[in-house]
């Protein structure tokens, strides 16, 4: 019988408190120089000569550790969502959970046509590979007003704009209780398949070693290798 495919964005765990205005939950680019220089550069200006000194205004919220328990699920890790149209069509027509700090059911550059982190969800929907779609934002997006998460009304409104009726109705914007586990031990369960992505341009590299040791723990294959930035100097 088929399961749930459970996509994770590490965003939703290596995220950032309100109001730090050179967080990229504001708006960023996904190119080398987001990936890493840009955290180099939000290092400087703290004054840190490693990573550590991110942690203030770049938290690890809690919850990830709770992903431990999909051990023995198949799983898939990347550097990107661009990776994972491969992953859908390996279990087409299946229901998608994506924990995320963004809905990826649309793309506002390039071709929308064209499969990309931000719309992978929505092209999905659209072509058949994803029966019905769930965004689970996180629960730190509840006191972050500029975070899709906060007000999920005010989200669904803007996508009605933006997609089809039925594409639409096949979408549930959810936000992640509080707990021990963000919420997530009570949907591991019927899991199918686990595809785990890091997106550096949004993620702290002090929180590497926490993403590693998720991927190590599921093992599984690598779509696309993510980024060991931890061991990278700050100043050069």
């Amino acid at each position: 019988m088929a399961g749930t495919l459970l996509s994770v964005d590490w965003d939703a765990f290596s995220g950032t408190r309100e109001l730090v205005f050179d967080a990229p939950i504001w708006g960023t680019r996904d190119r080398e120089y987001d990936r890493l220089d840009a955290w180099r550069d939000r290092a400087v200006k703290r004054g840190g000569r490693d990573w550590s000194v991110l942690g203030l205004d770049f938290p690890l919220y809690p919850g990830w550790e709770a992903l431990r328990g999909l051990a023995g699920v198949p799983a898939f890790v990347a550097l990107s969502h661009a990776e994972a149209w491969a992953w859908l069509q390996r279990f087409p027509g299946r229901d998608v959970l994506n924990v995320d700090s963004h809905h990826d059911l649309v793309s506002f550059s390039g071709d929308g046509t064209r499969v990309r982190p931000g719309n992978w969800a929505g092209l999905g929907l659209r072509g058949g590979l994803i029966g019905r779609y769930t965004c689970l934002y996180p629960a730190w997006h509840a006191g972050l007003p500029v975070a899709e998460g906060f007000d999920l009304d005010r989200t669904r409104a803007e996508l009605a704009e933006l997609l089809p009726g039925d594409v639409l109705a096949r979408v549930t914007l959810a936000r992640s209780g509080a707990g021990p586990g963000g919420g997530l031990e009570a949907i591991l369960g019927g899991v199918e398949a686990v595809l785990l992505v890091q997106s550096p341009a949004w993620t702290s590299p002090a929180h590497d070693g926490a993403f590693f040791e998720v991927a190590g723990a599921l093992g599984g294959e690598t779509l696309s290798s993510p980024l060991r930035r931890s061991s990278a100097t700050v100043v050069w």
